[in-house]
């Protein structure tokens, strides 16, 4: 994880990238659309603007990318990794946390293996 300051500054770029425009990629909107999670655009937009970034992928393929946790209108927390372009936004998938891969909080992974014991 980088230092707080860098991840400040890159959910600043974040930020700036989505006000231009937010592009949906195909396997965002097949996962938003499912029925078990039915997230919309809206509930998107929400966790980017004022959600908090608890995983940055600075080498990620698709170019420097990270995890966003936020909680959408109906309270439920909301998960979107997404990657900052010069002109927009591109939303790589967006979902609804499994209790059973995240604390209570959802913005960190529990531990798993053995050594948990």
């Amino acid at each position: 994880m980088r230092e707080q300051g860098s991840l400040a500054a890159f959910r600043r770029t974040v930020v700036n990238s989505a006000r231009k425009k937010i592009l949906f990629l195909p396997h965002a909107i097949r996962q938003m659309s499912r029925p078990d999670r039915m997230i919309t655009g809206q509930d998107v937009r929400r966790v980017v603007l004022r959600g908090e970034v608890i995983e940055d992928y600075p080498e990620d393929v698709r170019g420097h990318s990270c995890l966003l946790h936020g909680i959408d209108q109906e309270g439920r927390p909301v998960h979107v990794v997404c990657s900052p372009k010069p002109e927009f936004l591109a939303i790589i998938t967006a979902y609804t946390p499994d209790p059973t891969e995240w604390e209570s909080s959802f913005k960190v992974r529990k531990k798993s293996g053995a050594s948990d014991l």
